[in-house]
This record gives structure tokens, sequence and C-alpha cells, in this order.
């Protein structure tokens, strides 16, 4: 893998995550190209892993400007960004529609066009992933934090509505993390991060058994 493209890329997004909040940070960011990176070893197919790399640190740059309602879409903005940042550094034409490609079609919304190249699965696989097992309970729980309080937004709070206290059965719980991280894994696209989903989901069931515990509940085995 080009260093150069790797550490231009990384350079070019920095600045657009400095407003981020923490789930969809430069931290984020780095995780998701070096899962994706991971993910490239185990695929017997080659793989451009400079347009990996690099589209991994550029894929939310637009998350902080469509949290403050500048934009609409961060993938389809951050593509266009990216492309306008890489073409100003003589980046080749079609490298830079590989990565557009990939941040274009990197989300789970139902808005989002689907991954057609290899690179593009495993930027959208390697993101889910982040939303999974232990660092997942971590990051979705900060989701759910940014969006509590929103109009029409999903939100949770730290109870099961099993129990009668605050919450009631059709009131937020924190089952809505389970539930988010189950949609991801089931959209996977390769067969490495499906292995890999498949043990952090036994880790996941294994954290809301203990926490059901912890409330005084039965939890579910």
């Amino acid at each position: 893998m080009s260093r150069e493209l790797d550490a231009l890329a990384r350079e070019l997004s920095i600045p657009y995550y400095e407003a981020a909040l923490p789930a969809h940070d430069s931290f984020h960011a780095n995780r998701v190209r070096d899962m994706a990176l991971r993910l490239a070893n185990e695929c017997e197919e080659t793989v451009d892993r400079d347009v990996l790399s690099a589209a991994a640190w550029l894929h939310d740059i637009g998350r902080p400007a469509e949290r403050t309602g500048e934009i609409d879409d961060h993938d389809e903005w951050g593509a266009g960004e990216a492309a306008k940042l890489l073409a100003a550094e003589d980046v080749s034409a079609g490298r830079i529609a590989a990565i557009e490609h990939c941040i274009r079609t990197h989300s789970i919304r139902s808005s989002s066009p689907e991954p057609e190249t290899l690179e593009a699965t495993l930027l959208f696989d390697a993101d889910k992933l982040d939303a999974t097992g232990a660092v997942g309970i971590v990051r979705l729980a900060c989701i759910v934090g940014e969006r509590s309080g929103r109009t029409g937004e999903k939100h949770a709070v730290i109870d099961d509505p099993s129990v009668q206290r605050a919450a009631t059965a059709d009131g937020p719980d924190v089952a809505l993390l389970r539930e988010w991280a189950r949609e991801r894994l089931d959209e996977l696209y390769t067969d490495p991060a499906r292995r890999l989903g498949a043990s952090r989901w036994e880790f996941m069931e294994s954290f809301f058994a203990r926490f059901a515990d912890e409330l005084g509940v039965e939890g579910e085995r």
C-alpha cells in the first residue's frame, strides 16, 4: 500500500473531524481504516489498499456538517468533497472515482447506493463492524446519546421494558443498541466480516444478558 496516499488522505480528513462527536470522529475513521485493511488481508481477490485506506479516512468527513443541518447527506456530500480535495493533490481520476464510490455507498441507510466494488464492500463492512463488539456497544451508546431528545429520533434509557419502573413496554430501552448492531451484522457483504461479526455478536449477547441480570431481571440465554 502506498504510504503517500494513506498519509495524504489522513492529513486531508483530520480537519473535518475536529467538530465531530465521539461516534464519528477521527478515531472511528482510523479504526475503520485498520479493520478494512484487516479484512482485505483475508480476501483472495486483489484489493486496491490505497483506495480502501483513503476512503476509510475520508468516509465520514461530512458527519459534523450533517449533524448541524448544514448538509442533508454526508455520504453524497463527503464523496464530492473528497473528490475535490484529492483532485487538488493531483491524485489520478481513476482512483478518485473509486474512492468516491466507496464513500457514497458506505452507509446502511436505505437511500445509499449498493457498493459495486470489492473496496466499497470492505469499507461498508469495516464501518458496520465498528458498531459491534465491545467498541460497538460504546459507539452505539454514544449515537443514542447524540440523538436523544431530537423529535422523531429513536433513543434509549438504561433500563429494560419488562421491569415496571420508568420504562414501559412501548417506551425506549437499551435493547435499541442490540437492534442496531444486529441490523448492521445482517447487512455484511464479505465472508471475513461475517466471521468476525459472529464472534462479536456472541460477546454482545453475553453483555446484554449480564446487563439484564444487573437490573434484576431474567436475561436471555
